[in-house]
């Protein structure tokens, strides 16, 4: 069998891509509404970011095992933390690429119009299973795909915020202190919503086991991709705040769009819209091939069925993919009449607070397991659990509890798998 190794390049687009996805092109018109915090929250979640960095890279580093957070947080607490903790991982990794997939269709609406609900899943579907296809074909492969779709993503990005400086008006971001949200509120609930731009973090931790030099790469392609990440966010967000006057990006649904036609004029928004698809197609490419290496992680740790630790030629779990990708249609379906925002709304507040939890777990883990190497440890690992605590309370119970509901959806297989241990 041929092993394939992931290099730092495509592991640090690995990292970008899984994080850059639909909130780069929607958060501007909702964060302006947070006066001076719909600026200042990305710094406070890209610090954020950057710690749960730090910590998921030593933790790699110590530990370069596929499958990602689940394996830390098994070498820490046991095997039924390690258990739960996986199957959350894996079935909100379906619930997110689901909002990925439903994207890269609608972002095109304005090239091919309004597609038949019907045309349209058809369409998702396809999408789905040519992304599926290319993972298929090998961790490298799928690898070097996210490089190029990065780079091709990152232009768009970083160009109109580059040309968006000549058109840029101070006064647009003196507008923003007077934003209809004050205070500790106005910065909580900023930084909840610019997070969801940071989740996928943790994603190089993943295919650990086909990494180039792991204990080296995995740290430097997270610390990497992670302050790409925040910097791609923060420029596009203050250049796009400043080319549109704050009442004009209050209601606008499309605000990249919306700064393109300000600054080129034309049908500028036609090719935002190809962008858009774009950079979701990354991120769904960067998700599929997570979701993948965690069943085959999860497989290979007694979590999930056997059946996905069998691999092929390019060393991938074809079933681990294939069941990785069914999980998605039954959401794709369930949201066929319902519109983006709302979609993204619901999903934003699930799946940050799902990946929190995990976050949260694995931070404890590596408190656990680091706290007595040195101090700098304890004050990163102390600063990434305060962060993540605080996003958690920002969420409120309702999204908590319904993260917790969802890892309870695994105790079938769970109790399955102690009976057939005992059996055994």
């Amino acid at each position: 069998m041929r092993t394939e190794k992931l290099g730092f390049w495509s592991l640090t687009s690995l990292v970008a891509g899984s994080q850059i996805g639909t909130g780069i092109f929607l958060l501007p018109a909702t964060l302006v509404l947070y006066g001076v915090w719909g600026i200042g929250s990305w710094f406070i979640a890209g610090g954020g970011a950057l710690l749960l960095a730090f910590v998921f890279g030593s933790l790699a580093a110590d530990r370069p095992k596929t499958g990602g957070p689940h394996t830390f947080i098994e070498a820490a607490f046991g095997p039924n933390f390690g258990f739960f903790s996986a199957w959350l991982y894996w079935i909100i990794s379906w619930f997110s690429s689901s909002l990925v997939v439903v994207s890269i269709i609608t972002y095109l609406t304005p090239l091919i119009g309004d597609l038949h609900p019907l045309v349209g899943l058809l369409a998702k579907l396809g999408v789905l299973a040519l992304v599926t296809w290319l993972n298929i074909l090998g961790v490298r492969s799928a690898g070097r795909t996210e490089f190029i779709l990065t780079l091709l993503k990152l232009i768009p990005l970083v160009l109109v915020p580059l040309c968006g400086l000549w058109c840029f008006n101070f006064d647009h971001l003196r507008s923003l202190i007077s934003g209809s949200v004050g205070g500790f509120q106005a910065m909580s609930e900023a930084t909840l919503l610019t997070f969801w731009g940071f989740i996928g973090v943790e994603s190089a931790t993943t295919p650990a086991e086909s990494v180039m030099n792991p204990k080296k790469t995995i740290p430097r392609a997270l610390i990497t991709g992670t302050l790409l990440v925040a910097f791609v966010y923060t420029f596009s967000s203050t250049v796009v705040m400043g080319v549109i006057p704050f009442e004009q990006l209050a209601q606008s649904k499309a605000p990249f769009a919306a700064a393109a036609q300000s600054i080129f004029g034309g049908n500028w928004h036609l090719l935002i819209s190809v962008a858009a698809s774009l950079v979701c197609l990354g991120t769904l490419n960067a998700w599929v091939l997570t979701s993948g290496q965690i069943a085959l992680g999860a497989a290979q740790d007694g979590h999930l069925p056997r059946v996905f630790m069998e691999t092929n030629r390019q060393g991938v779990s074809v079933w681990g993919l294939t069941a990785s990708s069914l999980g998605i249609i039954p959401v794709l379906i369930l949201s066929m009449n319902q519109n983006l925002a709302s979609t993204i709304h619901f999903t934003i507040d699930v799946s940050v607070t799902a990946f929190l939890l995990i976050y949260t777990l694995s931070v404890l883990s590596y408190l656990k397991l680091f706290w007595k190497r040195d101090f700098q440890s304890k004050c990163i690992g102390l600063g990434a659990l305060s962060f993540c605590l605080f996003i958690l309370a920002t969420a409120g119970i309702w999204p908590v509890g319904l993260a917790l509901l969802m890892a309870l959806t695994g105790l079938p297989f769970f109790f399955l798998k102690k009976r057939n241990a005992t059996i055994a």
